[in-house]
């Protein structure tokens, strides 16, 4: 079984930065494309940014030049920087990994339960 276990949100003034934290567990046998998705009260859960096994990143327009994806594979492990904040990035955040455990021949898409970031004016 395979777990994802976010931690970093929190609240912060707008301007400031949060690091946010995904954790990969269980039986692992190869993680690749890992991602942060938002989701804001009354819209639709929305990518972030998305890093390749091999450490290629893409962002959202929204996100991009404030914040940093980036992962460690010996951790199994993706990070969030995120800098400038603003009220607009206010949701609650989702990791989502690609993962093949080591008891299914294909991989599977797999969720963290979220972490709340409220970001005040």
């Amino acid at each position: 079984q395979v777990q994802l276990v976010e931690s970093g949100g929190g609240l912060v003034q707008a301007g400031g930065s949060l690091r946010l934290s995904c954790a990969a567990s269980g039986t692992i046998g190869s993680v690749n494309t890992m991602g942060w998705y938002r989701q804001a009260p009354g819209k639709q859960r929305e990518l972030v940014a998305i890093i390749t096994s091999g450490g290629s990143p893409n962002y959202a327009s929204s996100v991009k030049g404030r914040f940093t994806i980036s992962r460690d594979n010996a951790k199994n492990t993706v990070y969030l920087q995120m800098n400038s904040l603003k009220p607009e990035d206010t949701a609650v955040y989702y990791c989502n990994a690609n993962i093949r455990s080591l008891t299914a021949w294909n991989p599977l898409n797999y969720w963290g339960p979220g972490t709340q970031v409220t970001v005040s004016s």
